[in-house]
């Protein structure tokens, strides 16, 4: 049984890290809300939860980690979600950033790789509330043809390249939200403009644990 507290100390530890990724310029209303509300302390290892509320990324097992809330924040801006709308995450990980989509309102399928991570993190998402995130075990790189199309695509490890797989299951006017390059990556934002055309902007570095092909335990 995974303990759910969920104390007036980490609502305000919450509350501190809100102000602190605003003040680093996100602005958008709708995200600042959902990081206030997922308590991010019960998505770590017991050994890293009293760090739980600082703006940084920290190791879940299985080789991964939990991302920096800012760049949560910033992915989840970008990708513009509205209430109902219809997103693919690739990589779920921790399960932190599918809990934030939910919280905007979003219609949440997740895809994760590692068998034992998706196993794990199926277990704490329903115990602490969040029955209605879809989550799929399989290789990212290939997404999830049979729910296609998506409104929103989410990427959440670094890409060498743009997958293919993805971009054909992105509804026309919808967005994916993908960093690419090999050391570091660029944010990229795709916009699917018709059946075969495509519009590609670009929002500055980060670093990303690699998008891998496959599925492992």
């Amino acid at each position: 049984m995974i303990n759910v507290n969920d104390s007036f100390r980490h609502k305000g530890l919450r509350n501190r890290l809100v102000l602190e990724i605003e003040k680093k310029g996100i602005t958008d209303k709708g995200v600042l809300e959902a990081i206030g509300r997922v308590p991010r302390h019960l998505f770590m290892d017991n050994s890293f939860v009293h760090l739980a509320y600082q703006d940084q990324a920290f190791p879940i097992g299985q080789g991964q980690t939990i991302s920096q809330p800012y760049t949560v924040a910033f992915q989840s801006g970008l990708l513009d979600v509205q209430p109902g709308v219809k997103v693919l995450e690739v990589g779920t990980g921790s399960g932190y950033q599918a809990a934030v989509l939910s919280e905007m309102g979003a219609e949440v399928f997740s895809i994760e790789r590692q068998k034992r991570l998706h196993e794990k993190t199926g277990r704490l998402l329903k115990e602490i509330g969040y029955k209605n995130i879809r989550l799929f075990l399989g290789d990212g790189n290939e997404g999830l043809a049979d729910n296609a199309p998506f409104e929103r695509i989410l990427v959440t490890a670094g890409a060498e390249l743009v997958p293919s797989g993805l971009l054909v299951q992105l509804a026309i006017g919808g967005l994916m939200v993908i960093p690419v390059g090999i050391k570091s990556q660029t944010m990229v934002r795709i916009k699917r403009l018709s059946e075969e055309e495509f519009e590609q902007e670009t929002f500055g570095d980060f670093a990303f644990v690699p998008l891998l092909k496959g599925i492992t335990e």
